[in-house]
């Protein structure tokens, strides 16, 4: 068993850069498979998710180069075959492969996707997509198969998401580009990884236009080209530093960040009176003083990003006053709460909603991170807290936080990953 064992305390001072993002990444290295020539990812994040999709894609036949953080992948040899359960079961983004192979080969057989365990999520709005397109749906022991009549191309379709959907909003544009006709998706995500995912459509060839806003419009191709693709910084690592600097820095820079994919979370940090210099392209945090407690509430983008509120809550602990946490998208996003209680946090689940009290003193305590983004939490609590905290399961913050160990010890974190 492997567990980050942390001794708290320590001032933080330096830089520390962002990664490329890890909720665009998941979806651009499937949809390579829609190429037809080499397709290369600059700023590719060094984390076991992106560890696992090469994994799979060089089963089904692609042939995979990887440098430094850069993934050069021929998918020519790429061949439709069901894909491996236990790689899927633990990847969450391995529902993108529905979307791609569909676009691809007309069919795909794939195993049930895992990853957090953060409540219901379930893929039935892609689903609707995919039989709007002409796609039917069969299930085959532990996974699923999705296939048109006949092996016909899937066609072009009206689509209304009665909830805004970030996996089927890029699912459904995945499935799109080699449709036959025009596909109109209403109601449709707006985040920037969208945008990206479509920015790389775009470049290959596809006609996709909208993305960023709530109506795109894909009108199928024939043929998709190879291309080179930047992966935009990952604003969720970004807002993970930014809440962590500002809990323990003592003058942290933050660099590779768009500022305008963090609006609404620098806007909280600032009502909490958190001092900080936003630059070019990095935010300088200051070493703070007294801030005050506030409330958080997610939504969709451009929201308070369901992702950042578990990094954000051990900064809250800090703060005087009570304030609330309600996650709206995530309902059992709240994992974290008892490990925190654990390290003396003055925090607890009532009703649908975080109640905390502020400020606090952690202390070092053996907890259990129980998904991505509370494993974030529990670092930073690690690094607030008196003494010596040990964090189990770490497989989940390993498998969104590129190399998370080497870039806190370089801001002069005592954290370790040891082997049990």
């Amino acid at each position: 068993m492997r567990k980050i064992v942390i001794n708290g305390g320590k001032p933080l001072q330096g830089d520390v850069a962002v990664s490329g993002a890890k909720n665009s990444v998941v979806a651009l290295i499937p949809a390579v498979i829609l190429a037809d020539d080499v397709v290369i990812l600059d700023g590719v994040p060094a984390i076991s998710d992106v560890d696992s999709l090469v994994e799979i894609m060089e089963i089904m036949g692609a042939r995979i180069k990887r440098y430094d953080d850069t993934l050069e992948i021929d998918p020519r040899g790429v061949k439709n075959i069901p894909m491996p359960y236990g790689k899927i079961n633990s990847l969450r983004a391995s529902y993108y492969f529905y979307g791609s192979l569909l676009g691809r080969f007309a069919e795909a057989t794939v195993g049930l996707p895992g990853g957090c365990d953060l409540g219901p999520r379930p893929i039935d709005l892609h689903l609707k997509a995919f039989e709007a397109m002409g796609a039917k749906v069969s299930y085959e022991g532990e996974s699923m198969r999705l296939a048109t009549e006949n092996s016909e191309p899937i066609h072009g379709t009206h689509i209304y998401f009665d909830t805004v959907t970030v996996g089927a909003t890029i699912n459904t544009m995945l499935a799109a580009v080699k449709a036959q006709g025009r596909t109109v998706i209403e109601n449709a995500a707006r985040e920037p990884e969208i945008i990206d995912v479509a920015t790389l459509l775009n470049n290959m060839g596809a006609r996709v236009r909208g993305a960023g806003t709530d109506v795109i419009t894909i009108d199928g191709v024939d043929r998709l080209n190879g291309t080179r693709h930047q992966v935009i910084p990952d604003r969720i690592e970004a807002g993970s530093y930014i809440a962590l600097a500002a809990a323990v820095g003592s003058g942290v820079r933050i660099t590779n960040v768009l500022y305008e994919h963090l609006e609404s979370f620098i806007a909280k940090l600032e009502e909490m009176g958190v001092r900080m210099t936003v630059e070019e392209d990095s935010i300088f945090v200051e070493k703070q003083d007294k801030l005050k407690a506030v409330s958080i509430k997610t939504s969709p983008y451009p929201g308070f990003a369901t992702d950042l509120q578990q990094p954000l809550t051990p900064l809250l602990l800090k703060a005087e006053g009570r304030g609330t946490i309600f996650d709206t998208i995530y309902e059992k996003r709240v994992n974290h709460v008892p490990e925190l209680a654990r390290m003396g946090a003055k925090i607890s689940v009532l009703g649908d909603q975080v109640v905390y009290d502020g400020p606090n003193q952690l202390t070092g305590a053996e907890v259990r991170a129980t998904d991505l983004r509370a494993g974030a939490a529990l670092v930073t609590a690690g690094l607030m807290a008196k003494g010596r905290t040990e964090i189990s399961n770490i497989e989940f913050i390993l498998r969104g936080y590129s190399n998370i160990i080497e870039k806190l010890r370089a801001l002069g974190a005592d954290i370790t990953l040891i082997e049990e």
